[in-house]
C-alpha cells in the first residue's frame, strides 16, 4: 500500500515544489494543465510539481487564500517564494521555473559563505 505525503511535507522540502492550483469546471486551468504535465518530466529530479484540486483540497486553497484560477506557487522550504494568478504560456512557465531552480542551486552554494542576517529587514533597513 502507498503512504500518502502530505501537502506540507512536500511543500517543506529545500527542493522548489511547483504547485498549480486549479479546478475542473475552470477553462484556463484546462488550458494550462498540458502545459504543466509536459513540464514535469522536463523538470524531473530538479523540481517537483504539484496540482491541487481547489474543490477537493479547500483546507490548503483557503489556508493560502486562492482566489482565482488557475494560481501557480513556487514553494521552497514552506515559504512561497513565488505566486501568480491567471495563464501562462510554455515559455513563460519554464523562464520562472529555471529562474528558481537557478536562484535554488547558488543559495545551496552559497550557504556557508552567506552573511548571516539578524532581525526583520524593516529593522535592518532603519538600522541607524
Amino acid at each position: 500500500m502507498k503512504q500518502k505525503v502530505k501537502f506540507k511535507d512536500i511543500i517543506n522540502r529545500d527542493k522548489p515544489v511547483l504547485v498549480d492550483f486549479y479546478a475542473t469546471w475552470c477553462g484556463p486551468c484546462k488550458q494550462l494543465s498540458p502545459i504543466v504535465n509536459s513540464l514535469k518530466g522536463e523538470l524531473a529530479g530538479k523540481m517537483q510539481i504539484l496540482k491541487v484540486d481547489v474543490d477537493k483540497k479547500k483546507a490548503i486553497s483557503s489556508k493560502y487564500k486562492i482566489k482565482s484560477l488557475p494560481t501557480l506557487a513556487i514553494f521552497q522550504n514552506g515559504e512561497i517564494i513565488w505566486r501568480e494568478s491567471g495563464l501562462k504560456t510554455r515559455a513563460q512557465l519554464v523562464k520562472i521555473t529555471n529562474h528558481f531552480l537557478e536562484n535554488a542551486s547558488a543559495s545551496k552554494d552559497n550557504k556557508s559563505d552567506a552573511p548571516k542576517k539578524s532581525g526583520s529587514w524593516f529593522s535592518r533597513l532603519f538600522k541607524g
